[in-house]
């Protein structure tokens, strides 16, 4: 199969998700949430992001996981990611129980393509100051896309992770992964860069971008993805846009669905005149559908 089919493929019984003017959503991909050692790079703008999503939870988005949520590649536990990152998962319960959640799976958690492995894993936790499990996400089945259906001027977004335009985390992925845990990570670990990541090989991601920014042109589509970990916003000839990832050094990227426009924004830490510290927002670009 070629690239072209696996990202088409992607969306072939995508559950469609409607959206108004009055509509609001987050995308945010590539958290790769770990197990708090050396090796989870999550952990150190793991504030940042849970000060984004408590944001987006009080402002009534809704939030879409674009893949690589968790570090499974890396991590044979997805429930000792779970506990240690309790928190963020107990806030992403906030936005289930308001049906605003929607979660898809990339290269890096592919194991849940399958429900019954999320069934088995994600439908409970241990949730901090509470000895009997707490309900996760006990009827959640990941999804590998997502088309947010346009009511008002049909321009709909086709959302997926992105690594279906990649051979070898995508066909391959077994390779990658076994690569990833047995070798680059160890390597990793003493400063060597693994030179099968996308977001870290500059050739392998200018790849993976020209074949997705030539699917969206040829099909005519809004496509956003993750995967790459490079933010960027598409425009009306060039309609693939990127959330970025929350692994940059020092700020998380996403992207948001507001009043039919498509924002880039950036998350940081900076300092007040009195030294105090807080998390800002900063726009980095929008495109208006």
């Amino acid at each position: 199969m070629s690239w072209y089919e696996r990202i088409t493929r992607a969306f072939g019984e995508a559950p469609q998700v409607p959206f108004y003017s009055s509509s609001r959503f987050v995308l945010i991909s590539d958290c790769h949430r770990g197990c708090g050692n050396h090796n989870d790079n999550f952990l150190k703008n793991q504030n940042l992001y849970f000060a984004a999503l408590n944001y987006y939870y009080e402002k009534e988005f809704s939030y879409v996981e674009l893949g690589d949520g968790d570090e499974l590649w890396e991590n044979r536990s997805l429930s000792q990611i779970i506990d240690i990152h309790s928190d963020v998962f107990w806030l992403m319960t906030k936005f289930q129980e308001k049906n605003r959640l929607y979660l898809l799976y990339g290269n890096h958690d592919h194991s849940k393509q399958h429900c019954s492995y999320c069934q088995k894993h994600c439908s409970t936790y241990h949730l901090s100051g509470q000895e009997a499990e707490t309900p996760l996400f006990p009827k959640h089945c990941y999804l590998q896309g997502l088309i947010l259906k346009d009511m008002e001027l049909g321009n709909d977004l086709y959302l997926t992770h992105g690594h279906q335009a990649d051979f070898l985390n995508s066909t391959l992925a077994p390779v990658a992964k076994f690569l990833v845990r047995y070798v680059w990570k160890p390597l990793e670990a003493i400063g060597f860069s693994d030179p099968t990541s996308t977001a870290k090989n500059y050739t392998r991601k200018k790849k993976t971008e020209s074949r997705l920014t030539e699917w969206a042109v040829q099909e005519q589509k809004f496509l956003v993805t993750g995967h790459t970990h490079r933010p960027m916003i598409g425009s009306t000839d060039s309609p693939y846009f990127n959330t970025g990832s929350c692994v940059h050094p020092r700020c998380i990227t996403c992207m948001e669905l507001q009043n039919r426009k498509l924002t880039l924004v950036k998350w940081t830490l900076r300092t007040r005149e009195d030294r105090t510290l807080y998390v800002a927002r900063e726009e980095l670009g929008a495109y208006q559908l």
